[in-house]
């Protein structure tokens, strides 16, 4: 049977669009699945904000009646006044290995890229850098984290029969948890701390991270606003982001850096327990228990630890603040018990970053990347 391409037009749609990819996944043991009702959000002109200056459709390939593929089509059009260009991004990919049914898809998205006048097309990418990035090339045999998609190893082989090429990977890392702050990060913490006039906000509740959270997200604009594709964050996906992701943190987790003279905050890391695990036996829903495992996960002692965020404005970036990260955040590590920590996807050409890692026994176990097509 030839493949049937629909467009998603209404919520019944969208809701099969969301749920396919974990159907493809429902037996692999290193695919995490998303909740469901975070990407139907996610996805919903009238609840995302990134809508403001966004646009997007989404395909359904079927084969005999039976699904068998999605893909959505966005253009993200601050960032291509951003970065002066004409670029679609296709996110939200899964299909079938069969080589009709993927080219169908991307027929699909390139036709729709093509139509709105863009010139070229790159992904997997999501609205913001706040959504997943990124296929993965290396780590097929690796427990993927909350943030960040699982695809088979057929993926980036059926790309590269199509014509795309690689534009940038992104790294990530297992990192052991060492017993005790390293001693050279312990003097660098306090030197900088009086060279530079700088204090240590560890926040012990809620209450105390909740006055931070539009800092956050503004310092997080300066620190990624030159790396690859970045969208600024607008006032209204600030406040959008904070309402679902700062309750979610523990205080504990989260180190603040600010400027004593102004109390201007110049720096930031986030940490969260892994949700991996609890996301699979939640398997992409809330109810009736998928909370319950969330909420264990994030109150519990946990083996593993997610680097979730680390920023530090561009002006004070190669001067040792990130010591104070792990001046901190270490013994809190240790007082759990925590092994080891995912990096998270940090870009390759970001070597500041991964530098930072060079005092920890570490492993680098997962490449993902995103590919680029001329339309």
């Amino acid at each position: 049977m030839a493949v049937e391409i629909h467009t998603v037009q209404n919520k019944e749609d969208l809701k099969k669009f969301v749920e396919f990819g974990n159907h493809l996944y429902k037996h692999n043991p290193y695919h995490v699945p998303s909740l469901v009702s975070d990407d139907m959000n996610t996805l919903s002109a009238d609840v995302n904000p990134s809508f403001e200056f966004c646009e997007a459709i989404y395909f359904l390939a079927y084969r005999d009646g039976q699904l068998v593929g999605r893909i959505a089509g966005i253009i993200n059009h601050r960032a291509n006044e951003s970065w002066n260009n004409l670029n679609a991004r296709f996110g939200y990919v899964d299909f079938i290995n069969d080589n009709e049914v993927v080219d169908a898809l991307f027929n699909a998205v390139e036709d729709w890229a093509r139509s709105k006048g863009m010139e070229i097309i790159h992904g997997p990418l999501g609205f913001t850098d706040m959504d997943r990035e990124g296929m993965l090339v290396e780590g097929f045999d690796q427990l993927s984290m909350m943030i960040t998609n699982y695809n088979y190893a057929y993926y980036p082989k059926q790309l590269e029969r199509l014509g795309f090429r690689k534009d940038i990977d992104w790294k990530e890392y297992k990192i052991f948890i060492p017993n005790g702050v390293p001693e050279k990060h312990r003097r660098i913490s306090e030197l900088i701390k009086d060279k530079y006039g700088l204090r240590v906000i560890h926040p012990k509740s809620s209450r105390e991270l909740k006055p931070y959270a539009r800092p956050f997200f503004e310092t997080i604009n300066a620190c990624y606003a030159n790396l690859y594709g970045y969208s600024e964050l607008s006032p209204r996906q600030i406040e959008y982001y904070g309402r679902i992701y700062i309750p979610m943190l523990r205080p504990e987790f989260v180190v603040l850096v600010e400027r004593e003279e102004d109390n201007k905050l110049i720096g930031v890391a986030v940490a969260l327990p892994s949700l991996s695990k609890a996301l699979k036996k939640a398997n992409g829903k809330l109810a009736p228990f998928g909370w319950f495992h969330l909420l264990s996960a994030l109150k519990g002692r946990p083996r593993v630890i997610d680097l979730m965020l680390v920023g530090v404005l561009p002006e004070y970036q190669n001067r040792g603040i990130n010591a104070l990260f792990f001046d901190t955040l270490i013994p809190v590590f240790n007082k759990y018990g925590v092994e080891y920590a995912e990096s998270g996807p940090e870009l390759e050409t970001n070597t500041a970053v991964q530098m930072q890692w060079d005092y920890f026994d570490r492993v680098h176990h997962k490449l993902r990347r995103c590919y680029i097509k001329r339309l």
